[in-house]
């Protein structure tokens, strides 16, 4: 079992396929990105050695990340191979959908049960504005792809940007009443890259909810008040679906943190908006035995911090959100 200092069990990794993209949302990366050579990457097999050894600690609930993870090669063999693997009982995946009218079935079949799909806006013009490269409709395509293939329930994240989406918010949340979806509104959270945008742009979960009330009708408490991984949900009266508020900077649920993520060049992040980092991938290629890299990762997350340092104007500069994952 892997615990923190402050008694957390940490079973839950979020693990980053690639940095690469098929989009450049504005908030997310600069559209003239580099992108880290394959040689610099977790291979296939390493990732798989990762992933049974972190299953022996209690690791129970893997998440697959990018970048934009449907772009990376062989990723239906990838996930068969994590799905069958003992010990992993949750597998799902954060997705811009893209690619998901073409994956959705080959992912399912292959034991991937659920998706998140990246949407912020119904309009097409706002859509390609954010995305600076995308089409609307490819990832309305993948979202119907992914509910026909029973990766349910479906989950939207919409990420919540002034000047480009803040009133797009009340027409997202609308698709719960006829979809038993979850559409989560999350705040922008500040990383290197796009800093100015993300912190001088950001629309809090209280702007965002009050946004909706005042078009919808008051929201209702959803399960029993207790948050859903990261999102506190509500449900439109008379709805299907739920709708969930990410608060990350404004009201931040460190002290229900089980997670930790795994980069796609082989690095520990013990939280998402620190920059304290494990190296796992050099030990492992220049043969460290399991036990080494068992403990290696047990003393990492024994230091996992509390949370996060916004508050004080902390902002993690080593990398921009598509080489975390999420």
């Amino acid at each position: 079992m892997a615990l923190d200092r402050f008694g957390r069990r940490i079973h839950y990794l979020r693990i980053s396929l690639t940095d690469h993209c098929n989009l450049r949302c504005v908030y997310c990366m600069p559209e003239d990105t580099t992108f880290r050579p394959p040689a610099e990457m977790l291979q296939d097999d390493e990732i798989l050695t990762l992933v049974q050894l972190f299953t022996t600690l209690g690791f129970d609930k893997i998440r697959l990340t990018g970048g934009e993870p449907t772009v990376r090669a062989h990723v239906v063999d990838l996930v068969r191979e994590i799905a069958h693997t003992p010990g992993v009982n949750k597998l799902s995946m954060t997705t811009n959908g893209v690619l998901l009218r073409k994956l959705a079935r080959p992912l399912a079949e292959a034991g991937l049960q659920r998706v998140n799909v990246s949407l912020d806006t119904l309009d097409p013009e706002k859509f390609h504005r954010l995305t600076r490269w995308g089409k609307l409709d490819d990832v309305w395509a993948g979202i119907e792809a992914a509910e026909a293939a029973g990766l349910s329930p479906v989950k939207i994240n919409a990420v919540v940007v002034r000047g480009y989406n803040e009133n797009d918010v009340a027409g997202l949340a609308r698709l719960t009443l006829d979809h038993p979806w979850q559409v989560r509104f999350i705040e922008m959270m500040p990383f290197a890259g796009a800093t100015d945008l993300q912190t001088g742009q950001l629309v809090t979960a209280l702007e965002t909810q009050a946004d909706i009330e005042a078009e919808l009708g008051q929201l209702e408490p959803a399960n029993g008040g207790e948050l859903d991984g990261e999102a506190r949900l509500f449900r439109i009266h008379g709805a299907l679906g739920d709708v969930g508020f990410i608060s990350s900077v404004t009201a931040p649920f460190c002290e229900l943190c089980t997670r930790a993520r795994l980069t796609p060049d082989g690095r520990l992040r013990l939280c998402l908006l620190r920059e304290g980092e494990v190296d796992l991938l050099t030990p492992l290629r220049n043969g460290a035995t399991l036990t080494e890299l068992r403990q290696l990762i047990l003393d990492g997350i024994w230091l996992k911090p509390w949370g996060h340092g916004l508050a004080d104007g902390v902002i993690a500069l080593n990398r921009v959100m598509s080489e975390i994952g999420g």
